[in-house]
């Protein structure tokens, strides 16, 4: 854990610039575009689905995909990203890995990706560290999407500050009488609806970035169209990531690339 000394351009339009960042693992991250992604604790399947194919795609063009660690929404979207391209902003000191549910997708993280806080080593989350990692998680993204979120959330917070920061903001569509707060975003003409996840992502590319992202020996391996036995004897844990993401498809006993 490190104190964070340059200056991050992005956190200029941040109320007051953090008086202190802490740090750990590879700060090139914040050199890359980044796309924030925020979202319900409690996801509903069509949610969770879509959000791991949008950080997904966002990972696959380079894109750093930044969030808060949290479970739900956040821990998706860390996950699918890959963690060598991800930010987790924590609500309390980095040495803390909070919540505990997340602590070993945090520690691949803090060794492959970049951990930040503003907060000191030992500080356990209040209620109001959660604001304070909203804003910064919002600050650093070139864009904020949020997911799915109810009118009482904490991520409408998170569209607050978005709002006052000029940031744009994008939604997942959904049905009348779901995810309320989004829904009223789109009502408002606040937000952008995703309709099309790739469409979405190619506006996010960072080509010298892309050409860094490490080669996925899954997807290497199912070029050769195993079967579903070879694939889940060799990885299984990544066939059903990848079918969720939209990455593969599974006909006939044989795993496709899409």
């Amino acid at each position: 854990m490190q104190e964070l000394k340059e200056k991050i351009s992005e956190l200029s339009a941040m109320k007051s610039y953090p008086k202190e960042l802490f740090f750990s693992g590879d700060t090139s991250l914040l050199k890359r575009k980044k796309v924030s992604i925020v979202g319900s604790r409690k996801p509903s399947k069509y949610s969770r689905d879509l959000t791991h194919q949008i950080a997904s795609q966002l990972s696959k063009n380079g894109v750093c995909v930044v969030s808060g660690g949290a479970m739900g929404i956040d821990a998706i979207a860390h996950k699918a990203a890959g963690e060598a391209n991800t930010i987790s902003v924590l609500p309390c000191g980095i040495d803390i890995k909070y919540p505990a549910i997340n602590k070993n997708l945090l520690c691949e993280i803090e060794r492959q990706g970049l951990l930040i806080s503003q907060f000191k080593k030992d500080f356990k989350a209040t209620a109001w560290s959660f604001v304070v990692r909203n804003e910064l998680v919002v600050a650093l993204g070139d864009v904020l999407v949020v997911a799915e979120a109810e009118l009482s959330s904490g991520s409408m917070r998170s569209i607050e500050f978005a709002l006052k920061m000029g940031k744009e903001i994008y939604v997942l569509p959904h049905r009348v009488g779901e995810s309320s707060g989004t829904n009223e975003l789109l009502k408002q003409n606040k937000a952008t609806a995703i309709y099309d996840v790739k469409e979405f992502a190619s506006r996010y590319i960072d080509e010298d970035a892309k050409q860094e992202i490490k080669i996925d020996d899954f997807l290497e391996f199912c070029k050769s169209s195993p079967t579903y036995d070879e694939a889940q004897k060799k990885y299984p844990e990544r066939v059903f990531e990848a079918e969720l993401s939209g990455e593969i498809v599974i006909r006939n006993g044989l795993v496709l690339l899409i």
